[in-house]
């Protein structure tokens, strides 16, 4: 599989085609393969088409072989970008998404000058092929050609998950909508991996390759975009020590297992960045929260309803359809890349918090006179306080020359950090978060939306993080580092059980900045 773009380079030319079609194997073993191969049609060689097929040998017992796919008709001249534009087309439309792109056009000028000359062209369509072929296998080939498939793919999948920067040209080129539903349709080939690695026990329990949870940054009209998407399975767990540490499902919660296994988190942050010439001394450059979004999706096939993902939670006790993990902490770093010394900074724009408490007091006296020579007199007072508490907190923070925006979310009763808690055998382990937790999608004082997410806007953490750079400096391109880490948890929300986890992510990109005048207008809110 890894060398599909070099075979299709290698090609004969029409007029040289030979009688036997050439072929190039994706996975074999014993008397069974599943192979790619090239076909030219009918007329002469200058108006000749070449056509892909895919095709399952030795899978059926009335048929020696059997094709299952059949590429459109490309030109000799021009075979890589065609076939890569129908690989994404044909994936997407099958991607557990919210939406339908079934009328969606790719543009195959944008996806080539994406590609262009990047080494990593050929991993990026090794990819495509491969999720097509994993497609193909669940839907139309037999089960045991799925299985000849998974116990091929270790290694060209870990090889075509190395094309990140290819796959960040060609998802800038789709645009948001079709970058959401081919990463859910990888994220669910990634999820059925990721599952099949660990039934196969210790053997296949070494660390999962960093293309399991992909990532891009770029600079969009004076924004730095980090987008990040992973694989539940792909997470590591966290507070979890050795193979067999931690929580596990009972084998009752099999349908529970299933469905919390096929999620995915997507993460978007977008950071307003802002570089101001107005002291002659320095240049400062301001950065602050535009958008955080935390998303944890369900990737699922089946009947649609109204809700999160065009679906609904069911009521009814057992129902896993509102079983699902949530984000409970999230940190993103900025700041210049490591080892600089150009930057003096970052100089933070909130203060730790100290939040305010209302006290509101009620004294209350009564009084009362009875016959005799001396009066009585009963006095009450009574104290209330009252503080406005939210779910989540942001906090600003610094590590060496980074500015960090964090984000912790508390149970509301207990006033746990939900990330962090871990059950203390014999004692109360400061709150159980996981009664506060419960039909966390729904009711006034919910901590995320109806469709399961988090959205951080300016509004909530308004204050920029400022740097000083000097003079000399002035009309450099300096790379800054972007990086973003979210942990996940799960507690139950609607069935009983009491299973729980947390897992987190990491991300890091490298975004560049132009130390000149007007990169970028700056509005902060106070």
């Amino acid at each position: 599989m890894d060398d599909a773009w070099s075979w299709l380079a290698t090609l004969p030319e029409p007029s040289q085609w030979p009688s036997t079609p050439p072929s190039l194997a994706l996975a074999s073993a014993d008397s069974k393969s599943i192979c790619l191969a090239a076909d030219r049609t009918a007329g002469s060689d200058a108006d000749a088409l070449l056509t892909f097929s895919i095709t399952f040998h030795g899978f059926h017992t009335s048929s020696p072989s059997r094709t299952l796919w059949l590429s459109d008709p490309v030109s000799p001249s021009s075979l890589h970008i065609p076939l890569l534009l129908q690989l994404l087309r044909e994936s997407v439309s099958m991607s557990p998404s919210s939406f339908s792109l079934s009328s969606m056009k790719l543009d195959q000028e944008a996806i080539s000058d994406a590609l262009g000359e990047d080494e990593q062209a050929p991993a990026f369509l090794s990819l495509a092929l491969l999720l097509r072929l994993f497609w193909l296998c669940a839907t139309e080939a037999p089960a045991d050609a799925g299985f000849l498939f998974f116990r091929a793919l270790d290694p060209p999948l870990e090889h075509a998950l190395s094309c990140r920067l290819a796959l960040r040209g060609v998802l800038l080129a789709l645009g948001p909508d079709v970058e959401e539903s081919f990463m859910r349709s990888l994220g669910y080939m990634l999820c059925k991996w990721c599952i099949l690695r660990e039934l196969q026990g210790s053997g296949a329990s070494r660390l999962l390759p960093p293309g399991c949870c992909p990532s891009y940054a770029a600079e969009r009209h004076g924004l730095w975009v980090l987008r990040g998407f992973a694989p539940v399975p792909a997470m590591a767990r966290v507070g979890v020590t050795g193979s067999s540490g931690g929580p596990k499902l009972e084998v009752k919660d099999s349908v529970l297992r299933y469905a919390l296994a096929h999620q995915q988190l997507e993460a978007v942050v977008q950071l307003e960045y802002n570089v101001c010439m107005r002291d002659p001394r320095f240049i400062r450059v301001s950065v602050r929260v535009d958008n955080i979004r935390l998303h944890v999706v369900r990737l699922r096939f089946g009947r649609r309803k109204d809700g999160e993902d065009g679906e609904e939670a069911g009521e009814d006790e057992g129902d896993v359809e509102g079983e699902r993990h949530f984000p409970s902490r999230a940190r993103v770093w900025v700041g210049p890349e490591l080892g600089s010394s150009y930057a003096t900074g970052p100089s933070l724009g909130r203060s730790s918090g100290n939040p305010a408490r209302e006290v509101e007091a009620m004294r209350t006296v009564k009084g009362r006179f009875w016959g005799g020579k001396t009066a009585g007199v009963k006095a009450a007072a009574r104290t209330a306080t009252r503080a406005l508490a939210r779910s989540w907190r942001w906090e600003q923070e610094a590590e060496g020359g980074a500015g960090v925006f964090e984000g912790v979310i508390h149970d509301g009763a207990t006033g746990t950090e939900v990330a962090a808690w871990r059950p203390v055998v014999g004692a109360g382990g400061g709150g159980d978060p996981r009664g506060g937790m419960r039909r966390r999608y729904s009711g006034w004082g919910r901590a995320f939306s109806k469709a399961g997410g988090v959205v951080v806007a300016g509004d909530e953490v308004p204050e920029a993080v400022e740097w000083r750079v000097g003079r000399e400096m002035e009309g450099r391109v300096v790379r800054w580092r972007l990086a973003g880490r979210v942990w996940v948890s799960y507690f139950a929300n609607e069935v009983k059980t009491g299973y729980f986890e947390t897992r987190s992510a990491e991300w890091r990109e490298d975004v560049d900045l132009a130390l000149v005048a007007g990169t970028n207008e700056l509005t902060v809110t106070t």
